[in-house]
């Protein structure tokens, strides 16, 4: 296991490379929860989240007083990165294997920093083997994502950081994919700040430490299925598993819905685009996950964030808070019945967003259509009054979907 010493090496190594994301207090989303929240913007960091700090721990390690000709990784996005910039930062060409299906933007950003791009499968695990291959081939040096304790000591810097600038924290909460973030960083404040309740959140359709703690040993899943792309792994590390098993107090799962809500009460709340993997440690806090009330640190992990999935999930967010709902009515088939509908939805004082008109195919009566409406409204306490509304109105009107 990684020390306290490691983490202070790494963090040496690191002066000039990383930017300063200065943990600070959110107003919004300490009334939001009913505590005071500090949040870390990871997301803010070079390359758009943490990786950094541990790609160029590992790769300038790697370089001091050595000739390496090629640095090689697998990821979707944000390792790849990492990986790609801490390269050029050593002057060491690196090549990155994706899947298929990575986000054009994180391939772009990839090949910004210099890396050149393969795809090799359909997941990162395929991406993975195929960069193991290349680099046994090559005989050039992988940079694991979060096996190795040199990485892991460079994603530990938060931690220290986190000590220092929010002393007087009760909680921690740290997003989990293979386990490196959380290992360093609970190594980190274990050392600093012994009494901290460090917490780590996975996504609840790629839960694999949730699953090697119970089991004691490393869980291959099945499959994962989560929008969080950047904490879906199907298995941690045997060394990942034994800091979280020594260090961290508790795995907690957040769903999709509760992560798409985090994510856009970020964007509306405090101006911050996060990642779906970024933002599980806000889900948790909002979702009730979190006992206690004292200062609780939201580590905003990365903000590379694809922007059509954005807008998916700023869709998806609305609906699930309750921002979006959708309504059926039935009619009767006479001019001016979709009138008085929309009349009565603007009296409630919603918006219309959508309206679809059926005759055809529907199980009504023949003098009669069937409506579906989707309507804006101000929150969920407005949302629940559609209905009965409606229904006061004379309205055959039910939610739907």
């Amino acid at each position: 296991m990684i020390t306290l010493g490691d983490v202070e090496e790494a963090r040496d190594r690191l002066v000039g490379v990383i930017r300063d994301t200065p943990a600070a207090p959110s107003v919004a989303l300490s009334r939001l929860v009913e505590r005071p929240v500090v949040v870390k913007p990871e997301h803010l960091q070079r390359t758009g989240s943490f990786k950094i700090r541990g790609a160029y721990n590992r790769i300038v390690t790697l370089v001091e007083g050595k000739s390496v000709d090629e640095f090689v990784a697998a990821s979707a996005g944000n390792h790849a990165q990492g990986v790609a910039l801490a390269s050029s930062l050593c002057g060491v060409p690196s090549t990155i294997f994706m899947p298929a299906g990575a986000s054009l933007p994180k391939v772009e950003a990839t090949r910004s920093y210099g890396a050149t791009v393969q795809f090799a499968g359909e997941t990162v695990d395929d991406a993975i083997e195929a960069a193991r291959a290349y680099a046994e081939e090559r005989l050039a040096y992988f940079v694991p994502p979060f096996d190795d304790p040199l990485v892991i000591a460079g994603q530990g810097t938060v931690g220290l950081e986190i000590a220092r600038e929010v002393p007087d924290a009760e909680v921690v909460l740290v997003p989990v994919g293979g386990g490196g973030l959380i290992s360093g960083a609970a190594a980190a404040l274990r050392a600093r700040r012994p009494s901290i309740r460090i917490v780590g959140v996975e996504a609840s359709g790629a839960a694999p430490m949730l699953a090697a703690l119970d089991d004691r040993a490393p869980v291959v899943l099945d499959s994962v299925d989560t929008l969080a792309d950047g904490i879906a792994v199907r298995c941690v590390s045997a060394l990942t598993l034994e800091h979280v098993a020594a260090l961290v107090d508790q795995i907690v799962t957040v769903d999709d819905e509760e992560i798409s809500r985090a994510v856009l009460t970020l964007l509306e709340r405090c101006k911050a685009v996060v990642e779906p993997a970024g933002a599980v440690g806000l889900a948790a806090l909002m979702a009730g996950k979190v006992a206690g009330k004292g200062t609780a640190v939201v580590l905003l992990s990365g903000g590379n964030v694809d922007p059509l999935l954005l807008t998916r999930l700023i869709e998806h967010g609305l609906s699930a808070a309750g921002r979006y709902f959708m309504i059926r009515v039935v009619l009767s088939d006479r001019p001016g019945s979709l009138g008085s509908l929309t009349s009565a939805i603007g009296k409630l004082g919603l918006n219309l967003v959508t309206v679809d008109h059926r005759r055809f195919g529907a199980p009504i009566g023949v003098n009669e259509v069937e409506v579906f409406l989707t309507v804006e409204t101000r929150g969920p306490h407005h949302r629940d009054e559609i209905v009965p509304s409606l229904r006061e109105l004379g309205f055959r009107a039910e939610a739907w979907g």
